[in-house]
C-alpha cells in the first residue's frame, strides 16, 4: 500500500468511520430520490395520456 493510502485509512480521530457511515447512507439516499423522480415522471406521462372517446366504457 502507498504511504497515502496508509495515511487515509489509518485511525485519524474518527473521521476516517464517519466515512463508512455516511458512505451507505448517501448512496442510499441518492438511490430513493432517483426512484422518486422516476416514478414522479412515469405518473405525471400516464396522467397527461390523451383520453380516447370512441371505445365504449363499461357503463355504456
Amino acid at each position: 500500500m502507498n504511504p497515502l493510502g496508509a495515511v487515509l485509512l489509518a485511525h485519524q480521530g474518527g473521521w476516517d468511520e464517519i466515512l463508512f457511515v455516511l458512505g451507505p447512507i448517501l448512496l442510499i439516499g441518492g438511490l430513493l430520490v432517483l426512484a422518486r423522480k422516476r416514478v414522479g415522471q412515469t405518473a405525471t406521462r400516464s396522467t397527461s395520456a390523451p383520453i380516447d372517446d370512441s371505445r365504449p366504457t363499461k357503463s355504456s
